[in-house]
């Protein structure tokens, strides 16, 4: 309430945006080109009108919108003359052959043994002969990291690698795979020019996804005497509870060591990523509900969904320790199926499209990093969070000791990653070009509830806004999707 006097007036900024509840869940390690690269030929083929598309170049037209045709892509292999002997063999390395061109190709299996998105290995995907990323990217060096480390570990928890050439890390699926997912990306949005944030594995990029920066992290905690301590970053959580914003992080405990139900929030903590920041080690104590159960009978989410109590802003991590996370095989002996992974997420996004909130709700499909798949398109130069340098390097890693050297320091996004906006505010078969990461996640939410940026790798960011159209939401009546195909055959002890 204002009361005003006479020649005097009062201004201000309303927030119109009618989207009061977004959901947000990162899968696992997979590539934009290794899961959506055949995104153009679907469409082709389903009636959606082209648009353009920068997917894998084979999958593009003849004429017409750019990009168009190019031949399919393809990465030096190993030296077929310097086999991979097991042990006890003396260890022979891939031999990086550029006579030897790996194409890219259809996987008919949806389980392949897991390739390392890891620093050193990002960089060398980078560029072979070039692994601190002085010049433009190649992108050469994917088959060869996956190539030799199947070869330098020799045996994966007690199994042999089968894939030691590494021609698993050039391998895509398409929209008969992925039928669910091919369907709601060109139904509602996506983007092609979507990065995970670090060039590293899980770890960083998933604390950069709820804090945009791992303050210089590129290992997981603990893993050598430079990462041993909590970050004290500030979490998107901790900005949401100053300003009486609700959220929630949802787990799925199946498979996992939390006994239950009822589970206690001390152990459901731990299989969410925000454990790794000091102030989280608070919300069993302190914010005991605001961390709940997901996917499986009587669940925390279901009940919200059903009772009228989804928080404003919802994290649902993968369900690792259930195998739903598409995350490619770790252990031979249990596979990880793709289209397992995805009928569960289906699950959820029908779920919230049948239910009270879809009318003013956004659900987020992403992926924290690449998993050390093929992808066309090199990292983008970035914002560095808060001027941090790499501190847990150790002196056998590339960039230990040249900080500022091309992608050396965190001025660099990973490498692109899938993404579908689901709302029904969302435009129809929107394709984004706009450069962003994933922590423009964080962007969306900041704007929606006036929130300040965490700091200025998030502030850098797109606000997400151009996926939608506020004023004639597309589809206030959801479509219906097909179920997600699950019959795909499962195997690692050979390709495609």
């Amino acid at each position: 309430m204002v009361t005003l006097n006479n020649n005097e007036s009062v201004g201000a900024t309303i927030n119109t945006w009618p989207i009061n509840h977004i959901i947000f869940l990162a899968q696992e390690n997979r590539s934009f080109d290794h899961y959506f690269g055949a995104l153009r030929e679907y469409w082709a083929e389903n009636g959606y009108a082209d648009q353009s598309f920068d997917g894998l170049p084979q999958f593009n037209p003849t004429s017409g919108i750019a990009p168009l045709y190019g031949p399919p892509p393809t990465n030096p292999g190993c030296n077929p003359t310097d086999p991979y002997q097991p042990p006890p063999a003396a260890f022979q390395d891939c031999v990086f052959d550029p006579n030897n061109p790996i194409t890219s190709y259809h996987l008919i299996t949806q389980c392949i043994e897991n390739p390392s998105p890891f620093w050193n290995e990002s960089h060398v995907d980078w560029d072979y002969n070039d692994q601190t990323g002085v010049d433009a990217a190649t992108l050469n060096g994917f088959v060869w990291t996956a190539a030799h480390d199947a070869r330098d570990n020799g045996y994966y928890d007690g199994n042999p690698y089968y894939d030691t050439n590494g021609v698993r890390a050039i391998g895509y699926y398409d929209g008969g795979d992925l039928n669910y997912y091919y369907f709601m990306a060109s139904n509602f949005g996506t983007s092609d020019r979507w990065f995970n944030p670090i060039m590293t594995r899980t770890n960083s990029n998933r604390e950069s996804l709820i804090a945009a920066t791992s303050q210089g992290y590129v290992y997981p905690i603990g893993s050598n005497s430079n990462d041993q301590n909590l970050l004290t970053a500030t979490t998107i959580f901790q900005e949401l509870q100053a300003a009486g914003i609700s959220w929630k992080i949802y787990v799925n405990p199946e498979g996992s060591s939390c006994a239950g139900p009822p589970y206690q929030a001390s152990c459901l903590l731990g299989l969410s990523y925000v454990q790794n920041f000091q102030w989280a080690q608070t919300i069993p104590t302190q914010y005991p509900n605001n961390i709940g159960t997901i996917g499986i009978a009587n669940s925390d989410f279901d009940n919200d969904m059903a009772n009228g109590t989804l928080p404003q802003v919802a994290q649902i991590e993968p369900a690792s320790d259930a195998g739903l996370d598409e995350h490619p095989t770790n252990n031979d002996d249990a596979l990880s199926n793709i289209q397992l992974g995805a009928n569960y997420v289906a699950g959820l996004v029908n779920q919230l499209m049948a239910g009270q909130y879809w009318a003013d709700s956004a659900f987020l499909l992403t992926y924290d990093e690449f998993g050390g798949l093929y992808d066309h398109v090199s990292p983008q130069p970035a914002v560095s969070p808060d001027g941090i340098a790499p501190v847990d390097l150790e002196t056998t890693d590339i960039c230990y000791g040249t900080p500022n050297v091309g992608t050396c320091n965190f001025t660099y996004t990973g490498y692109r990653v899938p993404l579908i906006v689901i709302s029904p505010y969302a435009k129809k078969n929107y394709v984004s070009h706009t450069v962003a990461d994933t922590t423009a996640i964080l962007r969306f939410i900041e704007t929606r509830f006036n929130l300040p940026s965490l700091n200025a790798r998030d502030a850098a960011q797109m606000n997400m806004s151009e996926f939608f159209d506020f004023n004639n939401p597309p589809w206030l009546t959801p479509p219906s999707p097909p179920a997600q195909n699950t019959s795909g055959a499962c195997y690692v002890n050979t390709l495609p």
